[in-house]
């Protein structure tokens, strides 16, 4: 998660949003997209796919995108990832030398089941 940065999070937020939006609207059988505008300016649209059309499938990386020497990738790759890393990283604060994301309240539900006892321990009616 150190590793995300703002645009990471900020689509993924969105996306996560749509597919909400389309599951509360449509209901099942869709899966939400992120699509990337064609262009020179960094741009993308949240859409839905059916999940048949995405069922088994797979999206390998671009040899083109692999330098020659097969140890680099290339400048086109660059140009390519560079909006997605985006100018700025979120600030995570740390808590006893560890990231603190968020801090849930606890709240439990009722309890309507008697306590679990194995059945090992379980006292033997006679």
């Amino acid at each position: 998660m150190i590793a995300a940065s703002a645009v990471d999070l900020d689509e993924a937020y969105k996306v996560g949003q749509k597919a909400a939006f389309v599951a509360a609207e449509e209901g099942g059988g869709w899966m939400a997209t992120l699509l990337r505008e064609p262009g020179p300016v960094y741009r993308v649209r949240y859409d839905k796919v059916p999940l048949e059309a995405m069922a088994n499938s797979e999206r390998t990386f671009p040899a083109a995108w692999i330098a020659p020497n097969r140890r680099d990738v290339t400048d086109d790759f660059l140009a390519y990832a560079r909006p997605l890393i985006g100018e700025d990283w979120p600030s995570v604060p740390l808590v006893d030398g560890r990231q603190r994301f968020a801090r849930f309240q606890r709240i439990f539900a009722d309890r309507k089941c008697k306590p679990y006892a194995p059945q090992a321990a379980r006292k033997v009616k006679k």
